[in-house]
């Protein structure tokens, strides 16, 4: 089971995966209030320990600066959250091959298979992302491809979230104090994941 650490916007933030390191962490550049700059991101990348992959988070971007982000090493993988469709995936495949995310909003059935294929990934949430609120886990549809499990996952809640296997949970508002990233719970969180059967 792998655990993205996302919304990091800090250099403090870096140091604490760089000591209990993630299978990846996200740079959100869509509205939040996680928001960094690609020069914030760039700077913040910088620090990061080459090993983890960085996942750029977007919603209705124009593929294009998307594009940029990726070709310049800014991040390694993009996932959107916004109402991009099949072609804007496609484009984005094709001007730089990186790995996409799909993210979906309170899945369907319908919406999942639309996307199974499409994206490299799927991400399955209740909200547009950051909320902190949890899906139903037991009406969600199970994706047939990789795919990762949001919304409200923290130490206390991260085992059960692991019995519906998903690639990868992935930890934002979990992994906050205050509304601040904690090395502690980044730690805990890491921890747990990787004692995880």
């Amino acid at each position: 089971m792998k655990i993205k650490i996302c919304g990091l916007s800090r250099p403090e933030d870096i140091d604490a995966v760089n000591a209990y390191p993630p299978d990846f962490i996200g740079f959100v550049f869509a509205p939040s209030r996680r928001r960094v700059t690609p020069e914030q991101a760039q700077a913040l990348k910088a620090r990061l320990d080459p090993a983890i992959p960085a996942v750029g988070v977007f919603a209705d971007e124009q593929p294009e600066r998307v594009a940029e982000l990726l070709r310049n090493g800014v991040i390694d993988m993009a996932q959107l959250h916004g109402q991009e469709g099949l072609d804007y995936v496609r484009k984005l495949h094709t001007l730089t091959g990186a790995p996409i995310v799909k993210a979906i909003s309170l899945p369907t059935l319908e919406r999942v298979r639309i996307w199974q294929g499409e994206a490299d990934y799927l991400l399955l949430d209740s909200s547009a992302g950051g909320s902190g609120r949890s899906l139903d886990w037991e009406a969600m549809p199970i994706p047939e491809t990789r795919w990762f499990l949001a919304g409200g996952l923290n130490a206390e809640n991260l085992a059960e979230a692991a019995r519906y296997r998903p690639f990868c949970l992935d930890v934002s508002s979990g992994a906050e104090t205050d509304g601040i990233k904690d090395p502690e719970k980044i730690k805990i969180l890491i921890r747990k994941v990787r004692n995880l059967p």
